[in-house]
Formats: structure tokens, sequence, C-alpha cells
């Protein structure tokens, strides 16, 4: 090679941008894996058309023509007074048992049970996230207390309570969103207590201690950041067991009382014409399941994505598609790693 090749090369190089290495942070890498998981994205679609569809409820029924609490006792029950099928009469999927829109009412209803699924894993949340933080940081006498009141609320059968404040206080949704959030934050301060107990003893947290930060400081600041993935995981999964909860409360009449839409309250109508109106039944129960088979989908793909000993069967999936696809590997995935070079992560 001439020396004129030698200083050209040189020139260019110099004259070349550095190709600067950017790390990924966690969220990156969590949102990269999430993507991936074609159950938990389909999940998260449902999820996010379930939504959709309870908050533009008020639109449906205008568009249907039949107000949520509206009858229709000439054209919405048949000579023999039972509801009317699927596409009869202008009621996409039939009418219930006095004659309403079958399909306007499994609409609000949704309104219902995802404000008690999210609103009572906010506060679950927000409650179990403190008290966890507090009696795993502080240890000692404290923690005794908190565990102890903790291991209480789990063992006391919340059903029994629910069905006790029904009685006395009279059923409401307020009732509803007290007893759930109150018996949800338990485990979910479980988990956070035990995470706590673990990343105290971290090597930043005792230099942090040592700068002289303060335990308030610490457990939001350096330790709480932490727990974010698995409080985020655990709230996924504590969305559908609200909304189940809500519905079984309201299907025993001790939750959402007519004439307001409840999944819960439908079907507890509905029992009384399954032999003659099969509709009546499977819609409502249709959304309910696929509401909280969404929710559990979604909750297991955020679960996997966020766990790093995953990283290789993203990395297979990605080499497989590649391969199917007939693109080349990159250098990284050739040795089972990454492109950044480093195995279960990217640079």
């Amino acid at each position: 090679m001439s020396v004129t090749e030698l200083e050209f090369e040189a020139q260019t190089a110099e004259a070349a941008p550095e190709q600067a290495i950017e790390g990924r942070s966690q969220w990156q890498l969590t949102w990269r894996r999430l993507r991936q998981d074609r159950v938990a994205v389909i999940s998260l679609v449902v999820i996010l058309i379930m939504v959709v569809i309870a908050i533009a409820a008020p639109a449906f029924a205008a568009l249907a023509g039949h107000p949520v609490d509206a009858t229709y006792p000439d054209n919405g029950l048949s000579g023999a007074g039972t509801p009317v099928g699927p596409a009869t009469h202008g009621f996409l999927l039939g009418t219930d048992g006095v004659g309403r829109d079958l399909l306007v009412r499994i609409v609000y209803g949704a309104r219902i049970s995802l404000f008690v699924g999210v609103i009572t894993t906010a506060i679950a949340t927000v409650a179990g996230v403190s008290v966890g933080l507090i009696a795993g940081y502080f240890g000692g006498a404290v923690d005794a207390v908190l565990a102890r009141f903790i291991d209480a609320v789990l063992a006391f059968p919340y059903v029994v309570l629910a069905l006790a404040l029904a009685v006395v206080l009279g059923p409401s949704l307020t009732v509803i969103i007290a007893v759930i959030s109150f018996f949800s934050w338990a485990g979910i301060s479980r988990i956070v207590r035990g995470q706590t107990l673990s990343i105290k003893e971290k090597e930043y947290v005792e230099a942090a201690r040592s700068l002289g930060a303060g335990p308030f400081r610490i457990m939001f600041i350096d330790i709480l950041p932490n727990l974010l993935a698995p409080v985020l995981v655990l709230a996924t999964l504590y969305i559908p067991t609200a909304v189940i909860f809500e519905a079984t409360l309201s299907y025993l009449g001790l939750g959402i009382q007519q004439p307001t839409a409840s999944w819960g309250n439908i079907l507890a109508d509905a029992q009384n014409f399954y032999q003659q109106a099969w509709w009546y039944v499977v819609f409502p129960a249709l959304a309910l399941l696929i509401t909280t088979l969404a929710f559990n989908l979604l909750g297991d793909g955020i679960r996997d994505a966020m766990d790093p000993r995953t990283e290789r069967i993203f990395a297979a999936r990605r080499k497989r598609r590649r391969r199917e696809q007939g693109t080349p590997l990159a250098e990284g995935e050739l040795a089972g790693t990454s492109p950044g070079g480093l195995p279960g992560g990217g640079a």
C-alpha cells in the first residue's frame, strides 16, 4: 500500500464521526422484548380496545339509538315475554330480561369493571409499596409488627368481610373499592418487603447512607426504582382479580345494583333465562373472559420481558425469524450473544 493511500485512509478516519455506543435502559430492553411477544402485544391491543369502548360507551348508545336504561317491551321482548335474539329489531346482541339493549349494557358494564380494576389496583399498589418499604428498610420491631399485620390480612377471609360490609353498609361502588383495595395491598406489600430486605444491603445503599442520606431518601430514591419491575407485574395481574371480584359481588347482589350496568348483575339476571336466551349469558361472560384473559397474558408477557434470564428466548426467536426471512444474522448473534456482544442483553 502506497504512502498516498495510507494518508488518504488516515484523513478519512479522522473525518469520520465517532460511533457512540449508547447503552439501553432496563425499560428500553423491556419494551424491545415485549414487542417480540405476539401474545402480549395482542393482549395489549385488546385492552386498549376495551378501554376505548368503555370511554365511548355513550357514543355506542347514541349510535344504537338505545339509552342504557331504556326498556323496549314492544320490540325488545318476544310474545312470551322473553328476550329477543341477536340482530332482531335492531338489537345487535339481543336484549335482556326487561327488553334493554344487551350490547349497550355490556359496553356500560365495561366502564364499571375497568374503573374498579384500575382504581383498586392503584390504591393497593401505593399502600402496599409504602408499607413494604417501611417494614423492609427499618426492620426490627417495625418489621415484626407490619409483617404480622400483613399475614393477618392475607389470612382473613375477604369474601366474608365483603359480604358483611355490603349487608351492614349497603351495596355500593364505594364499599366494593374499599374492600378490594384493603385486601389487595397485602400481597404487594409482602413482595416489596422481601425485595427491600435484599436491596438495602447493597453497596450503593450503604454508600448513600455513609454520605448522610436520610432513610426516606434512600427508600424512595435508591430502593424504590429497583422495585418498579416486580410491582408493575403484580399490578397488571391484580387488575383482572379486582374485575372478577367486583363481578362476583355484583352477581351475588352485594355489588353494583340495578339499573346501573355491571357484568356481574347482568349475569345474575341472565340465570333466569339461560335456557330461552343463550346470548344473555354468553356475551357478558365472553366480555368478562376476554378482559381478564388479556390482562393476565399481558402480565405474563411483562414478567418475561423484565426478566433478563429470558433474553435467550427472545434472542432465539429473533434468529429464527431472521432465518425464515433470509436476513443475515449479526456477528454477536452468530456466537449466541446480542449485537452488543453481551449474552442476554444489548449494549
